[in-house]
């Protein structure tokens, strides 16, 4: 996306020096930019387990890889037309970088009407799709429960608070859910609210709460001094039903692990019972991603996991994530997302590969997020200050 210029009265960002912690540009850039090299990490081996990645790339993945089905990938199934590899992204990056794209035309908090008013024209708007290798219109590429946004709102203007009720339950608003934790950087509650309202034309049940609870371990992941144990926890005390109780299981697992071989099996045993799609990932169950209480989505409790085993390190959290299997290009852009806002760098050989496959300037919107980050800041202080003179007043407090 192109970056909005900065006005000569925009604030420098303070630079970090080697003994500081990164500030909040630094943290905006690694989060998204972790997000986009985890998710073309993990496209071509998702869908697949753990053994039939180790088998197809003759151990363990550690970096970029090519498609599955390498020169065939245009043909074969179950994946064609899709490019998945090579350093591509996928629809998780083309929708975290549409949410930072509302973000920029809005310029403050989001609800479900900036979804109706401007995602979905977004989704409609042509730009290059990396795995189709063309320019296309978003909605050709994204999965079905997000075509589901457009087809409620665009074509069946259902009102937005409401739209997601009905769909196919899964990690699809989740996924790019890490530029609501970054605009409320260093407050949770803020960002689990406002991710409950912007998934709501989208989720419902456990996968509108997932997309909450992952924006708030981005915003908590902020905060200086955080750590993975802290991410949890913030994680924790926001997290309702079946999406708390999975990611306590999975973390519990998690944190008696240091090395992700070790932790692949405990961690999918883990986090089985509240997962709905079954053993076969490409064969869903009967029950597949239908609403309950019960119930969580896959990928969040296991990237929260990894970033446990992973001790909060980038390059491990994404390559435990990535190797997980299954949904795992899903997975490593919400671990790679939290890691980054933990201040975790990400790989610059990574990054720059997969910015020039993509062909997308990865920085470009961490640039354009953190000003906007920056200006929603400054008028909730101006919101708050106007509720304490109104309040005081009221109370008599003045």
């Amino acid at each position: 996306m192109t970056p909005t210029t900065a006005t000569a009265a925009e604030p420098a960002p303070a630079p970090s020096t080697p003994h500081s912690p990164p500030g909040l540009d630094e943290r905006v850039a690694r989060a998204l930019v972790g997000a986009a090299v985890g998710d073309a990490l993990g496209g071509p081996v998702e869908g697949w387990t753990p053994e039939q990645i180790a088998e197809r790339h003759g151990g363990r993945v550690t970096g970029i890889v090519g498609p599955w089905h390498g020169e065939n990938w245009r043909t074969a199934r179950p994946i064609a037309p899709y490019h998945k590899g090579d350093g591509h992204v996928t629809d998780d990056t083309l929708m975290t970088h549409a949410l930072v794209r509302v973000y920029d035309r809005v310029r403050d908090h989001l609800d479900a009407y900036a979804v109706a008013d401007h995602l979905v024209p977004d989704l409609l708007s042509p730009r290059w799709i990396p795995e189709l290798e063309a320019e296309a219109l978003p909605l050709q590429r994204i999965f079905l429960a997000e075509k589901w946004i457009v087809a409620r709102l665009h074509y069946g203007h259902v009102d937005p608070r409401e739209a997601g009720a009905g769909n196919i339950v899964n990690c699809g608003a989740a996924m790019y859910m890490a530029p609501v934790g970054l605009v409320n950087a260093g407050h949770p509650e803020a960002a689990y609210a406002e991710a409950l309202e912007i998934a709501a034309p989208h989720q419902s049940s456990y996968g509108r709460e997932a997309a909450g609870v992952f924006a708030a371990a981005v915003a908590a992941a902020c905060h200086p001094g955080a750590t993975p144990d802290g991410v949890i926890g913030a994680a924790l005390a926001l997290a309702k039903d079946g999406t708390r109780s999975a990611i306590e299981e999975v973390c519990e697992v998690a944190s008696h692990h240091d090395d992700f071989e070790s932790a692949l099996a405990p961690l999918r045993a883990a986090v089985e019972p509240f997962d709905t799609v079954g053993p076969d990932y490409r064969s869903p169950s009967l029950g597949a991603r239908r609403p309950s209480r019960l119930h969580a989505i896959e990928e969040l409790p296991i990237a929260l996991g990894m970033l446990l085993v992973g001790g909060g390190d980038y390059r491990r959290t994404v390559l435990g994530s990535v190797n997980y299997g299954r949904d795992c290009d899903s997975i490593a852009t919400m671990g790679g997302a939290i890691a980054g806002a933990l201040g975790s760098e990400v790989p610059a050989d990574w990054a720059a590969t997969v910015a020039e496959a993509s062909r997308l300037d990865l920085h470009a919107p961490a640039r354009t997020l953190a000003r906007v980050a920056r200006e929603v800041f400054a008028r909730d202080l101006e919101r708050r200050r106007s509720h304490e003179e109104a309040f005081a007043a009221l109370a008599g407090t003045r």
